[in-house]
């Protein structure tokens, strides 16, 4: 028979045996879904503000209502971009290689034009009203957390996390917004659950149609990808939600050849000098 004093020990022992798991790659991150959400936005900015300029080679490629690839909307472009407006030259590159006309352009979610750039805020508000490509985006004040001493004082959140569930090696959220559906755009949020980086959103946006400013909903898969240390978008899939299946309704956009040049010729960003630099344009 085991003595009293032993069989203490052994409850004690198989107590703390029980209660012992392995060191999980997810324990760092916060137990709560809003400080997670707010851990994981925390871990997004914290690569920000971008490096000024990022050129790269977009690849569009949209369906026809009959499901073949509508030729008429499927395009390449190379673009120059500031990321401090989003101003942007873009160049057309067509099937034998040559290179169009200079576009002046600004790549942003939401809009009646392509999205981007890769270095987009991807946790950023969509404007209240579409703005034209002339206008520059006006940066809304970010809430983020603000830590006074050993305390951590949480910023507004902009959703309420539903769920959070272990897939692999991802951490999957999925959100709702509080108030304004429309700018706040995520839907399901998909990061490592060991470094809470970006790897996936699934988020709404719209189709443009014109003539008429006919206008979709639509949901865009994003694929995030760290390169040279951030996260950038790399690929998007749009499938319209209203029952739309004409032209357009499922699009891919590529984004490669992800460059940070230090600088770039100012005339680059002023469509006005456009034809006074034929000459010099970029390839």
């Amino acid at each position: 028979m085991m003595m009293p004093t032993l069989r203490r020990f052994a409850a004690v022992f198989l107590m703390a045996a029980a209660a012992w798991v392995a060191p999980s790659v997810a324990s760092a991150a916060p137990s709560k879904p809003d400080e997670l959400l707010m851990k994981i936005r925390q871990v997004f900015r914290s690569h920000r503000p971008p490096p000024p300029y990022i050129t790269y080679t977009l690849v569009r490629q949209q369906l026809t209502e009959q499901g073949y690839v509508d030729y008429v909307d499927s395009y390449i472009y190379h673009i120059w971009c500031r990321t401090s407006d989003l101003a942007a030259l873009g160049r057309k590159v067509f099937r034998d290689e040559a290179r169009g006309d200079l576009e002046f352009l600004r790549p942003e979610f939401n809009q009646d034009r392509d999205p981007g750039p890769p270095t987009a805020d991807v946790f950023e508000r969509a404007p209240i009203h579409p703005q034209p490509v002339e206008v520059a985006p006006t940066p809304e004040p970010v809430n983020a957390p603000a830590v006074i001493g050993s305390v951590t004082a949480y910023g507004e959140l902009e959703y309420h996390v539903t769920s959070v569930r272990t897939e692999g090696n991802l951490l999957h959220l999925s959100v709702t917004p509080i108030r304004a559906p429309d700018r706040n755009r995520l839907r399901e949020i998909y990061v490592d659950k060991k470094t809470l980086e970006l790897t996936k959103l699934i988020a709404t946006d719209k189709l443009f149609i014109e003539p008429g400013n006919e206008i979709h909903p639509e949901l865009f898969t994003i694929t995030m990808t760290m390169i040279d240390g951030r996260p950038l978008v790399t690929a998007i899939r749009g499938e319209t939600t209203d029952g739309y299946t004409g032209d357009g309704h499922e699009v891919d956009y590529t984004f490669k050849d992800i460059k940070f040049p230090s600088s770039l010729p100012d005339w680059y960003f002023n469509a006005r000098s456009y034809a006074m630099h034929t000459g010099e344009a970029p390839l």
